[in-house]
């Protein structure tokens, strides 16, 4: 009996890696990720901003098709890909971000949660039996350190931006930031800047636009979602959506 895996068989199981040094279901999980609906993160001189694609059936009621989640009152999070498995990660999230309240009666620094939450993920990246998380996640909030935008990836590895995106519109959505992007906006500049990105990327799928964005100022250092209303009037202010 051959002692090799047959050609074509290393995707089997999650622990076992390729002659290349590859996980393939890390990989298959990415790409789940990379055709979700396009999720957002950028930080300014006056707070953090998350933004995402909202898709909704017309029988469906709004408020269970968000993609954004409050983990603490300075924290949130916009998720990409299966929405179960990120219902479980953004559970733990709330409960880390709690027990640092009750042990060392403080809000918790949004790069610890993260960091939290990529533990787990990369634990289902090494044991027999199970599948990596099919979720990205981009935190952000603002904490001691100031505003601050992670990013996670299914493997459980995580890095910090100043602002990034992730789905299927990532790629128009980049081109926007990297021509228009700068760390000392401000909220509402930031926010516009937000708007744009997710309608535009959109209309590049010839999606309707519809959108919701969270914002965290550092004055407050409190979550709050904008309304439809304020969204759309940003909107036509830009020109959008027409």
């Amino acid at each position: 009996m051959s002692m090799f895996a047959a050609p074509g068989a290393y995707d089997r199981a999650i622990t076992v890696f390729s002659p290349d040094g590859r996980l393939f279901q890390v990989e298959y999980a990415m790409e789940l990720v990379n055709r979700g609906a396009t999720i957002l993160g950028l930080r300014c001189s006056e707070g953090v901003i998350l933004g995402a694609e909202e898709n909704a059936e017309p029988l469906e009621e709004a408020e269970y098709s968000w993609k954004i989640f409050k983990v603490d009152e300075h924290v949130g999070a916009a998720i990409v890909g299966l929405s179960s498995d990120a219902r479980i990660l953004i559970d733990q999230a709330r409960i880390h971000a709690q027990s640092n309240r009750l042990t060392y009666d403080e809000p918790i620094d949004t790069e610890i949660v993260t960091k939290r939450i990529c533990d787990i993920k990369q634990l289902y990246t090494q044991h027999a039996g199970v599948r990596p998380f099919g979720v990205s996640i981009i935190f952000g909030g603002v904490d001691k350190t100031g505003g601050r935008i992670f990013y996670t990836h299914p493997s459980g590895t995580y890095r910090g931006y100043k602002a990034t995106a992730v789905g299927a519109g990532r790629e128009t959505v980049l081109g926007i930031l990297k021509e228009e992007y700068r760390e000392e906006i401000g909220l509402e500049e930031a926010t516009k800047l937000a708007v744009k990105c997710l309608v535009k990327a959109l209309e590049a799928r010839q999606l309707p636009p519809r959108i919701k964005i969270v914002v965290i100022p550092s004055e407050t250092k409190k979550m709050e979602m904008l309304s439809d209303d304020k969204v759309e009037g940003y909107m036509k202010e830009l020109g959008l959506g027409k």
